[in-house]
């Protein structure tokens, strides 16, 4: 039956839901429970809504996906671990069996499977390539929609603009503090940070020149009404640090517009003063450090430096950005050691010895100390996605520099022809990898996987003279049962962080001028903050540079459980997401955003264009805490640390991922890349003849 106009999105929206624009034909499918209900295309705003733009005259076209080939950086609605992607994965997961004997063999034989078609897995095969020759047959397997893993891009057309932001891993993160092999990565794919960040130095600015700045919004489930208190100008930020968290002066002027009881204005001023006393006066520096590590950075301020409740407010979450969690299990250590983080200055700690809290790959987190300065692509580390595609396969990226990069329009049609010396086959999940015969003297591995979305589809082999596994550590154990159980424990025991990063496609940001703000951080509401894109340019890729002209937002989630372990959290945060449909998401983001920017003349209805849902169930790799880790793990480079027995080569498989590093960022993915691959050409006997026949 043919849908009322009112009734595109679902049952007709209540009053509140109407005024939401819940009812709008907005750029998204309809999802219930995470399960796709229509699989529509994406389609721009309507001519109503787009009439309704009085700045920007409505587009004469509209540009949808081939129906049979959607774009995927354009899909809309939920994105990330998307509906239809993990679905032959949870069958593994829940009966743990896989029918080898009903597999169809492809004839297919390469000298190298990757298992997982992120940032490692793409470097996997660079590297590969790099030592053996362009001749090399490598195939990319990876059960998502898209290429990159968690380096997603989110694309949308609006009006003659290309608009587009991270959908997942967001910077290159202390270029300066690079491993040699992430180095040789970027220099090998074309970029050039430092020409990058001086063709964007005059964009720095922009919010700034703008009179834009920080703002906290008080939401009235907590402090009984809803208030925005814009940071004052000139009050500044303390110095940076790690986490990722800018911790604003609390100037008198800034303290006077907010709710707050005058004990909890009184602590604020307290905790950032450099006379401050030292709240654990009479220990050693030996013993402040021990007891640091064994406390979160709540007990901290709570309980030690008697931080009032209300005032508490402003830290709960600090550590979500790079631990997924909030201060309640971020240890104290952590937080005096990332940074100058307030409460601390009376301590008179000397600096921290050489090693403790350092760039150890899976030390901590692998960004211990503030670097020199983050660099942003305009879709966050996307860009190195295309590059590196590029690399492997030119014709599916046209171009050939970083600046055209941005506005390509990579042609996923190429990915897997038989020519290619690389393939990249995506909606195909790996069930099982093997030694064709004892691991210790096999000549190959077969490699066999199924359509993502089938939880009993046809399943397929190939063979490989290795095989490298890129993916998800804790799903290596189902996928290579022949695994010595040690190694399996070791890998199981990296539980990934899961995080939401939504985009929001909006008509314009006049709302964000008129209330003189650019980033938002609301701790106590659905999403934690949301803030305009960082204004760079990427070649013709321009950045939106008026309030009138259409533009990208991005809001982050983190599904937390304070009071329950971090692992625990961790559980519960992914069974959460799983089981939210994209209309709860959507009725939450819409809320969210016309209760902060309404004043501003924010309309829900009229201003939202499209929304883009990036649910990561399995987000950051885990990373040691000396609340729950052994202490060696945390502060030394041992051989004992799990990830250590994890990535260990089995025959002819090897382990890469972030997680094989316990440190979720990019150049952990390169490096641990680059590790396997030296085990796999120690194993090949490097040089040795390459297998150059492929099935269809």
């Amino acid at each position: 039956m043919k849908k009322d106009p009112e009734q595109r999105c679902g049952p007709v929206a209540s009053d509140g839901d109407h005024a939401l624009g819940m009812d709008r034909d907005i750029s998204r499918r309809d999802f219930l429970n995470g399960v796709a209900m229509v699989a529509g295309t994406l389609a721009l705003p309507d001519v109503g809504l787009a009439a309704d733009n009085a700045d920007r005259p409505a587009p004469a076209t509209v540009a949808t996906p081939d129906e049979t080939y959607p774009y995927p950086p354009m899909r809309t609605g939920l994105r990330g671990l998307a509906p239809g992607s993990y679905t032959a994965a949870h069958h593994l997961r829940d009966t743990r069996k896989v029918d080898l004997g009903r597999a169809e063999h492809t004839g297919e034989h390469y000298d190298l499977v990757v298992v997982g078609g992120g940032l490692s897995g793409l470097a996997a095969a660079h590297f590969f390539h790099k030592n053996v020759g362009p001749g090399a047959r490598v195939l990319i397997i990876d059960n998502n929609d898209d290429v990159g893993g968690h380096a997603r891009r989110n694309e949308f057309h609006y009006g003659g603009d290309t608009l587009v932001v991270n959908g997942g891993t967001y910077d290159i993160e202390s270029p300066e503090r690079y491993n040699q092999w992430a180095r040789e990565v970027l220099q090998d794919i074309g970029v050039d940070l430092s020409r990058y960040v001086r063709d964007n130095a005059s964009n720095e600015r922009l919010y700034a020149s703008m009179g834009l700045r920080r703002s906290y919004f008080f939401d009235r489930e907590t402090w009984g009404a809803d208030r925005l208190v814009v940071q004052p100008r000139g009050s500044g930020d303390l110095p940076g640090n790690v986490l990722g968290d800018p911790q604003p002066r609390f100037t008198d002027e800034f303290l006077r517009e907010m709710p707050l009881s005058e004990q909890a204005k009184q602590d604020l001023k307290r905790l950032q003063d450099p006379a401050q006393p030292d709240y654990l006066r009479g220990l050693t520096q030996a013993q402040k450090l021990e007891q640091l590590a064994r406390m979160s950075f709540e007990d901290y301020l709570l309980k030690v430096v008697k931080l009032d409740p209300q005032a508490y407010w402003f830290y709960r979450n600090l550590g979500r950005s790079v631990f997924g969690t909030g201060a309640d299990v971020l240890p104290a250590l952590f937080a005096w050691g990332m940074g100058s983080l307030p409460g601390f200055y009376g301590l008179k700690l000397d600096p921290l010895p050489r090693g403790l809290l350092a760039d150890l790959p899976g030390g901590m987190h692998g960004r211990q100390r503030p670097g020199h300065g983050d660099v942003h692509f305009p879709d966050g580390n996307a860009t190195l996605v295309r590059l590196l595609v590029r690399k492997l396969i030119p014709a599916a990226v046209p171009g050939s520099t970083q600046e055209d990069v941005g506005m390509a329009r990579v042609d996923y049609s190429l990915f897997d022809r038989p020519g290619n010396s690389t393939r990249i086959r995506l909606n195909h999940t790996v069930l099982n990898v093997r030694h064709d015969g004892d691991p210790a003297t096999a000549r190959e591995v077969i490699v066999s996987y199924s359509p993502s979305a089938s939880a009993s589809g046809k399943l397929y082999d190939v063979r490989a003279c290795y095989c490298i596994m890129a993916n998800w550590n804790m799903m290596i154990p189902y996928l290579v049962p022949e695994l010595p159980k040690t190694q399996k424990e070791a890998l199981a025991y990296n539980i990934k962080a899961p995080i939401v990063y939504t985009t929001v496609f909006l008509r314009n940001w006049k709302a964000f001028e008129r209330l003189g703000i650019s980033t938002v951080v609301t701790p106590t509401m659905y999403h934690d903050r949301f803030w305009l894109p960082e204004p760079v340019d990427l070649g013709a890729l321009r950045h939106s540079a008026h309030p009138r002209d259409p533009i990208a937002l991005s809001m982050t989630r983190y599904p937390t459980f304070p009071g329950h372990p971090r692992k625990a959290q961790y559980t519960m945060g992914r069974a959460e997401l799983m089981s939210t449909s994209f209309e709860t998401f959507e009725r939450n983001i819409r809320e969210q955003l016309v209760r902060v920017l309404g004043s501003g003349g924010f309309d829900p209805r009229k201003d939202v264009l499209g929304i883009m849902v990036n649910r990561w169930c399995h987000g950051y790799s885990y990373t040691y805490s000396s609340l729950e880790d052994p202490m060696d793990w945390v502060f030394t480079e041992t051989d004992k640390r799990s990830c250590v027995t994890a990535r260990q080569p089995f025959g002819r498989i090897s382990v890469a991922n972030a997680d094989a590093a316990m440190s979720p960022h990019t150049d952990a993915a390169f490096l641990t890349a680059h590790w396997a691959v030296e085990q796999a050409l120690e194993k090949l006997a490097y040089p040795f003849v390459s297998h150059n026949t492929q099935g269809a």
